[in-house]
C-alpha cells in the first residue's frame, strides 16, 4: 500500500539520485491541487511518498528533472515532468516509475 516512484536516467543507464519530487492531490473535481508529500530520490533513484493507504482521488507527481540535469552540467529541455494519476483503491500500492533523458521522459504504472 502507498505511493512510490523510481527514476532511471536512460542516458546513463543508472538511477537518478537526488531528484526533488512533490506529490499533490486534487482537492475537488477539476479543482486545485494540495501538497501531500515531498522528498528526493535516494541513491537507487527511489522515493516512498505515502506509506499506508492513500486517499482515493487524483494525484500529481512533479519531478524537478531540469535541476537534476543542470547539476550534472547537461542541458535539459523539460525543467519539470508532471504525471497525474488516479488512486481508485486505497488498499492497492501505486508505483509510478519515470524513465528520463535530457530531452524526453516516459512513465507507466509499475508494481
Amino acid at each position: 500500500m502507498g505511493i512510490s516512484t523510481h527514476i532511471l536516467d536512460t542516458s546513463l543507464g543508472k538511477p537518478a539520485e537526488a531528484v526533488a519530487i512533490v506529490l499533490e492531490r486534487m482537492v475537488a473535481d477539476e479543482g486545485p491541487f494540495e501538497r501531500v508529500a515531498a522528498g528526493t530520490t535516494d541513491a537507487d533513484g527511489r522515493l516512498k511518498l505515502v506509506v499506508g493507504e492513500p486517499r482515493v482521488g487524483t494525484y500529481r507527481l512533479r519531478f524537478a528533472i531540469g535541476e537534476y540535469f543542470w547539476r550534472r552540467g547537461h542541458e535539459a529541455f523539460f525543467p519539470v515532468a508532471e504525471v497525474a494519476f488516479v488512486v481508485k483503491n486505497a488498499a492497492e500500492h501505486y508505483h509510478v516509475p519515470l524513465l528520463l533523458n535530457p530531452f524526453g521522459y516516459t512513465t507507466y504504472r509499475g508494481s
